[in-house]
C-alpha cells in the first residue's frame, strides 16, 4: 500500500481523476506492512480523490459509489458531511485594533481583542508573501484549494513515520481562520471550538469552502487574506503589518528576507515560535523558511542564503509593543479614559454597551479627538508640581480646559496616576475627577461659590445691577422669605431658618453686588437670592451649562443619589442652592463658565471630532449641540465685567495672567474646606482647577501640605495658583483679546462713596471667598452643615495676617 500511495502522490492529478473509480483493496487481502491505517487517514486519501475530481468537474453521480461500497462507515460519514456543508463562506472585515489620536494625529491609545491592522497585498513585501508561500503551502499557486498530492503526501509519511503531518493548503488555513475571527466576533465560543478542533467534519467543512472561495476570489485575494487573517506572535499579533511593526519597528512593505522568514515562520505555533518568548527555537524555523525559499528559487543566491542563515535572529529584532488601553496614553490616560466612557455611552456606536464595545475593540476604528498636545502637557505638568500625588495632607486635584464656543474638551489632567486594574497600586486611581459619573465614575463636588456666577447672570436677567446695594448682614431668616415657582412653599418653622456665614465671620453693614462678587460674600448672597425667583434661577444655572453629579437625599440622613443622565429637575431648589450646595464635576463647571466666555453660547463638551471605519465610512459622533441663546449676550458681557475683578481686586487677585491677557473666573470653597475651586477664561480658553479630597469627608481647615501651614484651605491658595501657571504656559503663544464690553444699564448707578472714617489698622479687603456649601434647607437635622465656613478673606483679622486666601 505504501508504494502505492508514494507512486499517487507522483501521479499526475488527470490520472488521478481516472482512478477515482478504481478498486479498492479487501481489507481481507495480505498486507504488505503490518501497521493499521487509522480511518481518519483513510477518509483523507479518499476525499483526496473525490475532491480533485469535483474540482475537474468530472465526477458523476455513479462516480461516488465504489467509495462508498468499498469504504467504511466513516467514509460514508465524510461525505455525507461534505455534502450538508454550506456551498460558500462570506469572509467580512477582520477583527482590527481601533485607535486613538489626539487631535493632531498623535496616537494616544489602541484597544483590541486581536491586534490586528489590515493592509492591501501590494502593502506586503514580495519576499514576505514568498516567505509564507514557501514554508506554508509551495503548490498554492497551482491547485484549487485542496491539494490531493500534499494529502496523499501527509498520508505517505504518516503511515511511513507514524508521525501525524498536515496537508491544509494556504487557502484551507485561510478559511480556518476566518471560521475563527467570525466566531468570535459574533460571541459564539462553541464556534471557535468547531473551528479549532481536529475532527473529520472540520477537515471536510474546510475543504469545500476552500474549492469554494478558489472559484469566487484570485490567488491574490486569498493570499491577502491569509496574510492579514493569521496569527504571527504569541502577543495577540494578527496579520503580518502588525506583527512587522510589533518585532521589527517597519511596515510589512519594508521587510527584508530575513525579517520576513522570521514572520512566517511563527505563525505555525505562534506561542512556540515567537522570537521574544524562544528565540533558539524560532531562529531554527526561521532558517527552515529560508531553505525552503532556496529551494523554490525565492533567494537569488547562494550567498545572500547563508547570510541570512547566519544572521543571529537577537540582532534583527526592535520589539515595539502596542499596549491596550488607555494607561498607554500615560498624562492623557484621563482623557482617554473619558473619550472611551464616550464611546459606550453614546448610540451613535451601537444600540448596546456589548455592541459598543465590540465595534471599539473589533472595529479598527480611526477616533480623532480633541485634545490638544501642548495644553494637555501643560496641564499634566502644573498639576503634578502644583499639588505632587502622595502629598503630606493627601490632596488630590483635578484641571480640565474647553474652548468656547465648540464645547471641545482641550486638556484634562489629575496628579494621581491612572490604574484601571481591579486591584490598583496605592496612590492610583480610575476614577476621573474631571468628569461627570457616566464619563468617569466620580460623584463630583461641591462647587462653593463657583455656583455664584449663576446667581449673578440670573439677578442681572431679573433687572437687577451690579452697583445695587444691598445688605451683607448676618442674618437667618424664615425659608419662607425664598420664593420658587416651580414647587411648593418652604418651611415656615423658625428651626428650619437658614443662613450662610462668611469666612471671615463678618456680617454686617451693606455693599454693591459687585463687591459682593468679586469679594464672594455669602451674607449678600443669601439677601440678592431673596429678590430672585429659584426656579428661573435653576433654570438659569441649566441653561448655561450646570449640571449636578448627585441628587441631594430627601430625608435626613438618606443618601444623595447619583445622576448619570441629569435633567434640569434634578437640580436641587433650596434657599442654599445659591452657594454651591449641589455637586457638580470640573468639566461641567468649565464648559458652564464658557458660557460666559463666548458671550452667551453654550456646547455640551466633546471629547470625539472624528470616527472611521477601515473601509473610509465616516460614523456619527456625539455633538456639542451648541445653543446661541443659552444666555442674552448683555447679561454674559457683564457678569464677565465683574469676575475680571475677582483678579484684580478680590479674592483670586494677584493670579492674573502674563503677556497681558485678560481673564475673568471665581474662587470657590466648600464647608470644612474638603473641596476648593478656580474657574477662570479668556476668550480663547477655560479651565477649571480643583483641590480637595475626593471623598469630601476629610476637613482642610487646618492642614500641614509638604511643609507649609495652610490655616485653611481656600480656592485661592492652590486652585487660583495652579490655573494661572497652567493658563500662561498654554496661552503663550496666543493672541491678547478682550471680552465684549459690558452693558451699562446692567452696571448701574455706581453707590455714594461712603463717609470718611478711621482706616483699620491692617488693610482688608473684603469679607472673603463665601463659599460655604451645605446641605437641603429643608434638613433640620442638617441645619448646622448649611452654616457655610466660606472661602478666603483678605483682611488682616484671619488666619497669619493675610486670610490665607490667596
Amino acid at each position: 500500500m505504501i508504494e502505492r500511495l508514494r507512486d499517487a502522490v507522483r501521479t499526475p492529478p488527470r490520472t488521478l481523476a481516472r482512478m477515482a473509480g478504481g478498486r479498492v483493496a479487501s481489507p481481507h487481502e495480505p498486507r504488505r506492512i503490518t501497521r493499521t491505517v487509522p480511518a481518519t487517514q483513510l477518509v483523507a486519501l479518499l476525499l483526496a480523490f473525490v475532491l480533485l475530481a469535483t474540482a475537474g468537474g468530472v465526477l458523476a453521480a455513479g462516480l461516488t459509489l465504489p467509495f462508498a461500497a468499498a469504504a467504511n462507515t466513516a467514509t460514508d460519514q465524510t461525505i455525507t458531511l461534505f455534502d450538508e456543508v454550506p456551498d460558500e463562506l462570506k469572509p467580512g472585515p477582520l477583527s482590527q485594533a481601533s485607535t486613538v489620536y489626539s487631535a493632531n494625529g498623535a496616537t494616544l491609545a489602541t484597544f483590541y481583542a486581536q491586534n490586528r491592522i489590515v493592509v492591501p497585498l501590494a502593502d506586503v513585501s514580495e519576499v514576505m508573501r514568498n516567505a509564507v508561500v514557501a514554508i506554508e503551502d509551495q503548490r498554492f499557486y497551482e491547485h484549487g484549494g485542496v491539494d490531493p498530492q500534499g494529502i496523499l503526501r501527509a498520508a505517505v509519511n504518516n503511515l511511513q513515520r507514524g508521525a501525524k503531518q498536515g496537508a491544509s493548503t494556504l487557502t484551507q488555513q485561510y478559511v480556518k481562520n476566518v471560521l475563527i475571527d467570525q466566531a468570535e466576533q459574533s460571541g459564539d465560543p462553541f464556534g471557535v471550538i468547531d473551528a479549532n478542533e481536529d475532527t473529520n467534519a472540520r477537515k471536510v467543512r474546510e475543504m469545500k469552502y476552500a474549492i469554494a472561495l478558489e472559484k469566487s476570489m484570485t490567488k491574490d485575494e486569498i493570499l491577502q487574506g491569509y496574510l492579514n487573517v493569521a496569527q504571527f506572535g504569541a502577543n495577540s499579533i494578527y496579520g503580518v503589518e502588525t506583527a512587522a511593526r510589533y518585532f521589527f519597528n517597519k511596515s510589512a512593505k519594508d521587510l527584508t528576507l530575513v525579517e520576513a522568514a522570521t514572520i512566517a515562520g511563527i505563525t505555525k505555533a505562534p506561542s512556540k515560535f515567537d522570537p521574544t518568548r524562544n528565540p533558539d527555537l524560532a531562529e531554527e524555523r526561521r532558517n527552515l523558511v529560508l531553505n525552503k525559499m532556496w529551494q523554490l528559487g525565492y533567494i537569488e543566491t547562494r550567498d545572500e542564503w547563508q547570510d541570512a542563515r547566519n544572521t543571529p535572529i537577537a540582532d534583527t529584532l526592535h520589539v515595539t509593543p502596542v499596549p491596550v488601553g488607555c494607561q498607554a496614553a500615560e498624562g492623557s490616560a484621563f482623557f482617554c479614559s473619558y473619550v472611551i466612557a464616550t464611546i459606550m455611552n453614546s448610540p451613535e456606536f451601537g444600540e448596546t454597551q456589548d455592541d459598543r464595545r465590540e465595534l471599539l475593540y473589533r472595529g479598527g476604528l480611526k477616533i480623532t479627538t480633541t485634545l490638544d498636545p501642548d495644553k494637555q502637557a501643560a496641564a499634566a505638568q502644573q498639576v503634578s508640581a502644583h499639588v505632587p500625588n502622595g502629598n503630606t495632607a493627601g490632596l488630590e486635584a483635578a484641571i480640565v480646559s474647553v474652548e468656547p464656543g465648540t464645547g471641545k474638551i482641550l486638556a484634562m489632567a489629575q496628579n494621581v496616576p491612572y490604574d484601571p486594574s481591579t486591584d490598583p497600586e496605592p496612590g492610583t486611581t480610575a476614577v476621573n475627577y474631571a468628569a461627570d459619573p457616566a464619563h468617569g465614575a466620580s460623584k463630583g463636588f461641591q462647587p462653593g461659590s463657583n455656583f455664584k456666577p449663576f446667581v449673578l447672570a440670573e439677578w442681572l436677567k431679573e433687572g437687577h445691577t451690579l452697583n445695587e446695594v444691598v445688605s451683607a448682614n448676618k442674618v437667618k431668616r424664615l425659608q419662607t422669605t425664598w420664593h420658587a415657582s416651580c414647587r411648593g412653599p418652604f418651611s415656615s418653622r423658625q428651626a428650619d431658618a437658614w443662613g450662610p456665614a462668611n469666612s471671615d465671620g463678618s456680617g454686617s453693614g451693606s455693599m454693591s453686588v459687585l463687591k459682593a462678587t468679586y469679594n464672594s460674600v455669602n451674607t449678600a448672597y443669601a439677601t440678592m437670592s431673596t429678590q430672585l425667583d429659584l426656579c428661573s434661577l435653576r433654570d438659569t444655572a441649566w441653561s448655561m451649562g450646570f449640571r449636578p453629579t448627585t441628587k441631594p437625599g430627601s430625608a435626613p440622613g438618606e443618601g444623595a443619589s447619583t445622576l448619570y443622565n441629569p435633567t434640569k429637575d434634578d437640580i436641587f431648589v433650596t434657599p442654599s442652592m445659591i452657594i454651591g450646595t449641589q455637586t457638580t464635576s470640573p468639566l461641567q463647571l468649565a464648559s458652564a463658565f464658557a458660557t460666559l466666555a463666548s458671550n452667551g453660547t453654550y456646547c455640551s463638551p466633546i471629547a470625539i471630532t472624528e470616527v472611521v471605519s477601515p473601509d473610509g465610512t465616516q460614523l456619527p459622533v456625539p455633538s456639542a449641540n451648541c445653543d446661541p441663546n443659552a444666555l442674552p449676550s448683555n447679561i454674559a458681557s457683564t457678569v464677565v465685567y465683574a469676575m475680571k475683578n475677582v483678579l484684580t481686586m478680590g479674592t483670586a487677585r494677584g493670579n492674573g495672567l502674563a503677556n497681558g491677557h485678560i481673564a475673568a473666573g471665581k474662587t470657590g470653597t466648600n464647608n470644612e474646606s474638603s473641596q476648593t475651586w478656580f474657574t477662570g477664561f479668556t476668550p480663547q480658553l477655560v479651565t477649571s482647577v480643583w483641590v480637595g479630597e475626593a471623598t469630601g469627608e476629610v476637613s482642610h481647615l487646618n492642614i500641614d501640605f509638604n511643609g507649609r501651614r495652610i490655616r485653611p484651605l481656600y480656592g485661592s491658595t492652590l486652585a487660583a495658583p495652579l490655573w494661572k501657571d497652567y493658563m500662561d504656559q498654554a496661552l503663550a503663544n496666543a493672541p491678547v483679546v478682550d471680552f465684549p464690553a459690558a452693558d451699562p444699564a446692567l452696571i448701574g448707578t455706581p453707590p455714594a462713596p461712603p463717609k470718611p472714617t478711621e482706616p483699620p489698622a491692617e488693610p482688608q479687603d473684603g469679607a472673603g471667598d463665601g463659599d460655604g456649601a451645605g446641605a437641603s434647607a429643608e434638613s433640620n437635622s442638617l441645619t448646622n452643615w448649611l452654616d457655610g465656613i466660606g472661602g478666603a478673606s483678605h483682611g488682616a483679622g484671619h488666619g497669619n495676617g493675610n486670610g490665607g486666601g490667596r
